[in-house]
Formats: C-alpha cells, sequence, structure tokens
C-alpha cells in the first residue's frame, strides 16, 4: 500500500534572532555614541600626557610630556595656534609656517 505522496522534510533550524543581530546592535550603538558625543574619528597630535611643540626655524614637531619643558630647539606653539588633530587647520598652517629665533611666526621657503 502507498502513502500519501508527501515526503517529510524538517524545517530549517529556527535561528534566534536576538543572536543574530548582536554584531548589528553593537556596531549601531557605537557610532551613534561617536556621533552624539562628537567623537572624531582623526587622528591626535599627540598621546594622552604630552603636548606638541614646534622646531624653531622649521616645520618640525615634536611630542613633550606635560611635566616637562621643550627640549633644546624647539618652543610651543603660539598660544591658539595649537593643533590638535593631524590634518587640523593648524597642522595644515604649520606645515608652511614656523617661529623664528625671536619668537615671530615666519613663512618657510618652500615648507622645509
Amino acid at each position: 500500500m502507498r502513502t500519501a505522496g508527501r515526503v517529510h522534510r524538517p524545517s530549517p533550524p529556527r535561528v534566534n534572532r536576538a543572536t543574530r543581530s548582536a554584531p548589528g546592535f553593537a556596531l549601531v550603538c557605537v557610532t551613534v555614541a561617536a556621533i552624539l558625543t562628537g567623537c572624531s574619528m582623526q587622528e591626535a597630535t599627540c598621546g594622552g600626557g604630552e603636548y606638541p611643540v614646534m622646531t624653531i626655524g622649521s616645520t618640525g614637531s615634536a611630542c613633550v610630556p606635560n611635566d616637562e619643558e621643550p627640549p633644546e630647539g624647539y618652543t610651543r606653539y603660539p598660544e591658539g595656534k595649537v593643533p590638535e588633530h593631524v590634518g587640523d587647520e593648524w597642522d595644515t598652517y604649520w606645515q608652511t609656517h614656523t617661529v623664528d629665533k625671536d619668537g615671530n611666526i615666519v613663512e618657510v621657503p618652500g615648507g622645509e
């Protein structure tokens, strides 16, 4: 005797939606938090506990621990003109300008 023409096929395993969407939800949360806090994706000029200094008479720069003075041949950036992130307004400006030995801001010929 023949049975009905139906073949029993097991149904696909159920996927727990909470498990499947957790990584996506985490990514959304991180993105929203970055936007709401104004988090910048730019690289900082110096790390935590350091401040940027510039070479006198050239366009070089370095980072110095907060509790130390700039080494010989370096000086602090003029107040209000300190680069905070790579490529920001002041980082770009100081690629063609420097401070001379008298403390005057001067343009560097050819961007030394």
